[in-house]
């Protein structure tokens, strides 16, 4: 596996070498189009001279073939051209991100802010969402449901109460859940952990895969409201009648005989156009309210299914060997082997005829000989009756697919992280070595640390000495474990259980809510949510802020004391050393942490936890310093 400064030479090379194959067919358009106007200019000219008698049909015949041939075979040329550059535009793209990405940068990546949720049990706490977040670094999305599938994947992966227990429960094989509402059994991580990394090995498929999303990420959102608005606007079905198609069959069957006999008998013309008329009519006027309803409910999503058309492509055709990666080709293949492409291929194939009745000559000359509006009714019709209750499964898994290429996409640009083994004990295990803050990387100073089932941490120490940041990456590598992610530490055990966070709280002086009320209301949340849960471990940053010394240290202990008796494990940080004196009450349940500095001409931060409590404070030390005006 390369490590990242490889890998970034590799995404650079990549990027430069296809930079120069874009440029020169580039460069090549030019000519291409200059080609087509003088091979069709040849063509009139032949045209021309063959109809004022300067050449024989003889000669006439093959030379405008071959003029028109030769015009068709560049247009043909110029579209292949064409498609090679926006693919290659696309990969370029995607490598370019990877750069951005390796060089710290993640402006352009989505930041999932509109998935913020204050009331979330740990994903405001965690920086989850948001600017600089865990999904604004993962997100590699190419669909809106892709987005909303991570975003339920981080949202619910360390999310573990009884009512999900039963829900998991209940899953007697592999199915394409992945964790949007309910956590993974230890086996439904280990097979997302392989199938994450096989995806993670399938480097050129990946960009394939993220090159989709080159003009824009694909609205399936919008595509599922389209169809669902057709299919409820109660479009006139007549089409579908095996009366209406014996009516047209039979109309379109004496418009053959009429024109039969227009042709061989002394029939006057005048009944064959009047037919034709009548046809036109017929067909328009009784197909016009279906297509007007049709058109107006799927009219913007023809580039968006066209894209969605090349997703199914790519799934489709790779050969995978993980099980979970399996499962979702299999729903997209059905029992025919490509279900939901050919579907998907009928309904861009009617979304284009749609888009061809503009052509106003070609609407007229097909409704009256064909009955083309009347067929492309019908045609849809059908699809929708056969396709649109599968639609949705099929957007699902590849919603599913979209989610685990982001997290493949880290997985491969992060080669120092390692896969944690996830253990089925119904306890609280938590044992990491050399763990580390996934957002800090090589500055980053790890640590060790273990939890065990039922046992409380305090953790002291001066302010901005390393405490919640520590916390966060117990809790942040601990929800990409549950997503069967790898973490960033030397090696991490865990098992699998609820997780619950009180680390930031804020007023909401709207609704008339003080900080320190806001406070109380976290943690009875936090209480409803444990007595829900079988095991759960809970990390809290100086609770109880909004009162004073003496009423936050006893109130605190008093929460330690009651929640101690459920079935809960936990880490608080605090600067009450009072606090500290739980370990000596309790000493088989409570132990002591810290963050220590040291004191001298300036403040050294070690960021290393060690057992005891910690002794030395920055504040007033700092404070001299600014009242000096040093």
């Amino acid at each position: 596996m390369r490590n990242k400064k490889e890998l970034l030479e590799y995404y650079t090379d990549k990027m430069t070498g296809l930079d120069e194959v874009l440029q020169n067919r580039k460069a090549k358009v030019k000519y291409i189009i200059t080609a087509e106007i003088l091979l069709f200019v040849v063509a009139v000219a032949v045209a021309v001279v063959y109809l004022c008698g300067y050449v024989s049909v003889a000669v006439f015949i093959p030379a405008f073939c071959i003029a028109l041939a030769s015009f068709v075979g560049v247009k043909v040329f110029d579209r292949q051209n064409s498609v090679a550059i926006d693919r290659m535009e696309a990969r370029i793209d995607v490598y370019r991100q990877n750069i951005r990405y390796m060089e710290g940068d993640f402006s352009q990546f989505d930041d999932g802010k509109r998935y913020e949720n204050p009331f979330h049990q740990y994903s405001f706490d965690m920086d989850v969402f948001g600017k600089g977040s865990l999904y604004n670094r993962l997100c590699r999305i190419v669909t809106t449901g892709g987005a909303d599938r991570l975003a339920g994947i981080l949202d619910s992966a360390a999310c573990r109460t009884y009512a999900a227990d039963r829900s998991v429960a209940s899953q007697d094989k592999p199915s394409l859940r992945c964790g949007t509402s309910v956590p993974a059994l230890p086996s439904e991580i280990d097979r997302r952990q392989k199938a994450i990394s096989e995806l993670a090995e399938m480097e050129e498929w990946r960009t394939d895969f993220l090159s989709a999303a080159y003009k824009g990420n694909i609205d399936t959102g919008a595509i599922l409201k389209a169809l669902h608005e057709a299919k409820e606007a109660g479009i006139p079905e007549a089409a579908l009648s095996r009366k209406g198609l014996t009516m047209v069959a039979s109309s379109m069957a004496i418009f053959v005989v009429l024109l039969i006999l227009t042709v061989f008998t002394p029939l006057p013309a005048d009944f064959v156009c009047l037919w034709t008329v009548a046809q036109l009519a017929l067909s328009i006027g009784v197909s016009a309210k279906a297509i007007k309803m049709i058109s107006k409910s799927v009219e913007k999503i023809s580039v968006s299914t066209k894209r969605f058309v090349s997703l199914l492509h790519i799934i489709t055709e790779a050969q995978f060997r993980e099980e979970d990666n399996k499962l979702v080709a299999s729903v997209l293949k059905g029992s025919n082997g490509a279900e939901a492409l050919n579907s998907l291929k009928e309904l861009k194939a009617i979304l284009d005829a749609l888009d061809r009745r503009a052509n106003v000559l070609g609407l007229v000359i097909f409704n009256a000989l064909g009955y083309s509006d009347f067929f492309l009714v019908r045609r849809y019709l059908r699809w929708q009756r056969d396709n649109v209750a599968s639609f949705e499964r099929w957007v699902d898994a590849v919603s599913l697919m979209d989610a685990m290429v982001s997290m493949a996409t880290m997985r491969c640009n992060e080669p120092q992280a390692v896969m944690p083994v996830v253990t089925d004990s119904e306890e609280v295990v938590f044992e990491a070595k050399g763990l580390y803050h996934p957002f800090l990387g090589e500055k980053a100073v790890k640590n060790d640390f273990t939890i065990q089932d039922s046992n409380y941490y305090i953790v002291t120490g001066a302010n901005m000495a390393g405490k919640s940041t520590f916390l966060r990456s117990i809790g942040v590598n601990y929800i990409l474990a549950m997503c069967g992610m790898p973490v960033f530490a030397e090696s991490l055990r865990v098992s699998v259980f609820n997780l619950f966070s009180s680390m930031r709280t804020s007023d909401d002086l709207t609704h008339g809510i003080s900080y320190f009320n806001a406070e109380l209301l976290r943690l009875r949340q936090l209480l409803d949510n444990v007595r829900q849960a079988s095991h759960t471990l809970i990390i809290l940053d100086e609770i109880l802020k909004g009162t004073n010394s003496l009423d936050k240290l006893n109130g605190s202990r008093m929460f330690l004391e009651a929640i101690a008796k459920l079935p809960v494990s936990g880490i608080i940080a605090t600067h009450d050393l009072e606090l500290s004196k739980m370990a000596d009450e309790y000493p088989a349940r409570f132990h002591n942490f810290c963050f220590e500095i040291k004191l001298s001409d300036a403040i050294t931060y070690t960021y290393k936890i060690s057992p005891g409590v910690a002794r030395n404070q920055n504040a007033t030390y700092l404070l001299k310093g600014i009242l000096k005006g040093e």
